[in-house]
């Protein structure tokens, strides 16, 4: 396992559509391998194949907490279906937009169908973390932020910020 470069924003690639995956092999499961040694290196909590500059609809995850043994998730092509009305305020940070939190508010429930590590097909439901954790992976897939979520001034000021930080350490 390899632990890879995670991009930040601006880079262009994280607003790229990611391409299903024709089959789960050993090169699938390879890149989830190093995606997962990658995740856990940065620490995260979940990770799109986009952001390691991988444009395949391919997600890990793990939502274990503090002192519980590893317990992580593979998704290939996944698909969200039937989100509840009813929205749940989370406050989301992302690997790739590094020390920035902001509340974004998602359904609360939702359907996930996907292929497993071992390319079996798979529907469950997702609820609290689950559910928060999976549409923000899935939004990586269509090249959408968390940042995209909040208003335009929000999002202004925080990118703002970034170029600020990125021209400061340029220097």
């Amino acid at each position: 396992m390899t632990v890879r470069t995670i991009l930040t924003v601006p880079d262009p690639r994280l607003r790229e559509v990611s391409k299903p995956v024709p089959e789960v092999n050993d090169e699938t499961r390879a890149l989830m391998d190093d995606m997962l040694e990658t995740m856990y290196d940065a620490p995260g909590i979940g990770l799109a194949a986009i952001q390691i500059g991988v444009p395949q609809r391919v997600i890990v995850m793990d939502l274990a907490g503090e002192g519980e043994p590893p317990q992580p998730r593979y998704f290939v092509n996944p698909v969200i279906s039937e989100p509840s009305d009813d929205a749940v305020p989370y406050e989301e940070g992302c690997l790739s937009i590094p020390g920035y939190y902001e509340e974004i508010c998602r359904p609360s429930r939702c359907v996930v169908s996907y292929l497993d590590y071992d390319g079996n097909e798979v529907t469950e439901e997702a609820t609290g973390l689950f559910a928060v954790c999976i549409q923000h992976e899935m939004d990586h897939l269509e090249g959408v932020l968390f940042l995209d979520h909040l208003s335009r001034l929000k999002r202004d000021r925080i990118m703002k910020k970034i170029k600020k930080d990125a021209l400061a350490a340029a220097s």
